[in-house]
């Protein structure tokens, strides 16, 4: 089987240093669709280094493309074929702010294995330090077709109720048709993003966008427009992928304020608001 469970559990973690600097943050802020309009103050806090800050989101990419850097679908017990992966879900815990240039260690382990019968899910998890100690955890939910009916724990069932009621704010936003292309210069190489055939071969019409780009295109607007932009605010943020949108469409972002948190649902506007995030919440001070 190409997912050998217990060999993937009991692998020892994997450590890489990882490096980045402001030229990555403001890439990976470009990727996002920042910096429209390019001379509006609240903009060029994502795109001018004199005033950079770094979005939490930033985490997922980090490092990326660090000498070393560890991927998990490379982790022991695990041979899966690209083409059967998607990305489930990501939470994010912030330890504090991530600074504009660093050098820290991510360590990297498969957290978990569920088996959801015609699928597998994988729970990578990244741990990442630096001198003055923790900045983030990371746990990616990875989805990879054909893979489980293996007899396996099918994971956590609960799921947080929907919120209700009307959404005490609601913005749109256009995806470029190049920002996969422009967001997988972060370190997302796989080629359902970017390549017509290999889309078709994973089921798609075309290259869809990067689930993480809409990930961090949802937390910059939820800082934007409830945060007062202070991304020093975040402390984690959660989500399921819930399907796919492509370039050239407009997330419809909805979001409901609680007490230290946001609440978020995100479609897609084109198609009648299919569902593309669902589950997400944004916990803040």
């Amino acid at each position: 089987m190409p997912i050998d469970v217990a060999q993937a559990l009991a692998a020892e973690p994997r450590s890489a240093g990882i490096a980045w600097g402001h030229k990555d943050v403001q890439l990976y802020h470009l990727g996002l669709g920042a910096g429209v309009p390019a001379t509006d103050p609240d903009e060029l806090r994502y795109t001018l280094e004199s005033r950079l800050h770094v979005l939490p989101s930033f985490a997922t990419v980090a490092g990326a493309g660090s000498p070393g850097v560890i991927n998990g679908l490379s982790m022991p017990g695990i041979d899966v074929n690209l083409a059967h992966v998607l990305h489930g879900g990501q939470t994010i815990a912030l330890h504090r702010p991530i600074p504009v240039e660093g050098q820290a260690v991510a360590t990297t382990r498969i957290a978990a294995v569920y088996d959801k019968g015609k699928a597998a899910i994988l729970v990578v998890r990244t741990e990442v330090a630096d001198d003055e100690g923790p900045l983030w955890t990371n746990d990616a939910q990875i989805f990879v077709r054909g893979e489980g009916g293996f007899g396996g724990d099918r994971g956590p069932s609960t799921r947080p109720e929907p919120p209700t009621g009307e959404p005490d704010r609601t913005v749109e936003r256009t995806i470029r048709e190049d920002q996969a292309l422009l967001y997988r210069l972060s370190g997302d190489w796989n080629p359902l993003h970017a390549d017509p055939e290999f889309a078709k071969l994973a089921g798609f019409d075309r290259p869809i966008l990067h689930g993480l780009c809409t990930y961090g295109m949802t937390l910059k607007a939820v800082v934007d427009t409830v945060l007062g932009g202070d991304v020093a605010r975040v402390r984690s943020y959660a989500t399921r992928f819930a399907g796919v949108v492509y370039p050239g469409e407009t997330l419809r972002i909805r979001m409901w304020e609680q007490d230290g948190k946001v609440r978020v649902t995100v479609g897609a506007a084109d198609r009648d608001d299919a569902p593309v995030l669902a589950d997400t919440v944004v916990e803040h001070t």
